[in-house]
């Protein structure tokens, strides 16, 4: 059989391996990010009615630009955060890892750059280099914060196109303040000028306000977010952007035809009615990761300060060891690819308890 490297892949996907974390069967899964309380039956309900309307014409295309799903999204986020949008300042897509290739597909592509500041999520650097845009990593501190002065310093070096911040940081959990956006766009746009995306996967589950507002007057500023995490909708797979109306055309045109199927359409639709009650699980969600960041300090784990609905700690002679200790007690959490470091998702109290239980007898059995 042929393998991949016989292929005329290329040179810059030659040697990689595809995204994802292990999907195991065991009691506790706290490795992907999950909402882990399922929907309510009241939305269920309201799912399939939308759904059955939907497919009474699945004969016909979706509405291609999606216009009452991104009305409704843009009235989410008005009420949310206080700042006011439109639909023409809002785009949607398959997830918003869609919604970051978009913006690649547009603004990137071969001879251009884009810079994030790792660890971070690494999919910016997986859709950089699968659209062809070259990628380069500025530095963050000790403690996993984005040092602004060496940040600046490297846009300043690299100049490119695309710059990421991902607040909260995945995989660490640190949020970035509003000033050091301000002086990350700044310096992008005395290097280029170039766009700068602000990856609010997780903005629902921080302290701090989100900086959506930061965009009023700023033109190649990009909030991105998603449905998956807050919305406990991560088979969803509805990711969305908030920026200048400009920008929303400028992704138009690498969209893929009628790329959000009526039947996605139909579901975030439902689940945006409802995000009263799903905004209530994330409170509880809140609780239950700073009771883990005090039980595992407790424990004598050293903590990120998170403002995610995740949590990463260690530190460990050999994190991958402490991982697989954790699920050999049926417990699955994250090897993040930080040395020494782990990371796990709040879960249920149940499932954080027993959890806890794991940490608090496989430390004692493995030495750090």
């Amino acid at each position: 059989m042929t393998g991949i490297d016989q292929l005329p892949i290329r040179d810059e996907l030659r040697g990689k391996t595809p995204y994802g974390a292990p999907q195991l069967d065991v009691p506790v899964r706290l490795n992907t990010n999950e909402n882990p309380y399922p929907l309510p039956e009241e939305l269920v309900q309201r799912i399939a009615e939308r759904v059955t309307e939907a497919a009474r014409t699945l004969n016909r295309y979706p509405d291609r630009d999606a216009v009452a799903l991104r009305t409704a999204l843009a009235a989410y986020l008005s009420e949310t955060t206080g700042f006011t949008v439109s639909h023409s300042q809002v785009w949607a897509a398959n997830g918003s890892n869609e919604v970051l290739q978009q913006i690649l597909q547009a603004f990137g592509g071969p001879g251009r750059t884009a810079v994030g500041f790792e660890p971070s999520y690494s999919m910016h650097g997986l859709i950089a280099r699968g659209t062809g845009t070259g990628w380069s990593s500025g530095p963050r501190r000790d403690d996993f914060t984005v040092d602004t002065a060496a940040a600046v310093r490297t846009i300043a070096e690299h100049r490119p196109e695309v710059v990421f911040v991902c607040s909260p940081n995945n995989p660490t959990g640190t949020a970035v303040d509003r000033e050091t956006v301000i002086a990350l766009y700044d310096a992008a746009q005395a290097a280029r000028p170039s766009m700068v995306v602000v990856d609010e996967a997780y903005g629902e589950f921080s302290h701090r306000p989100s900086l959506l507002p930061l965009i009023e007057g700023r033109p190649n500023l990009v909030v991105s977010r998603t449905m998956s995490k807050a919305f406990g909708a991560a088979g969803l797979r509805l990711g969305y952007l908030a920026a200048d109306p400009a920008v929303v055309d400028a992704v138009q045109l690498v969209r893929l035809p009628y790329h959000l199927s009526a039947i996605t359409q139909a579901t975030a639709l439902a689940a945006l009615e409802h995000t009263g009650t799903l905004l209530g699980y994330v409170e509880r969600l809140k609780d239950e990761r700073d009771r883990l960041v005090r039980e595992l300090r407790a424990i004598g784990c050293e903590v990120t300060e998170s403002d995610a609905n995740f949590v990463q700690f260690g530190r460990f002679d050999d994190a991958h060891a402490v991982w697989q200790a954790l699920l050999e007690h049926g417990v699955l959490v994250r090897d993040n690819g930080v040395p020494g470091m782990l990371r796990v998702t709040a879960g249920t109290p149940e499932e954080n308890d027993a959890f806890l239980d794991a940490v608090r007898a496989v430390t004692k059995e493995t030495p750090r």
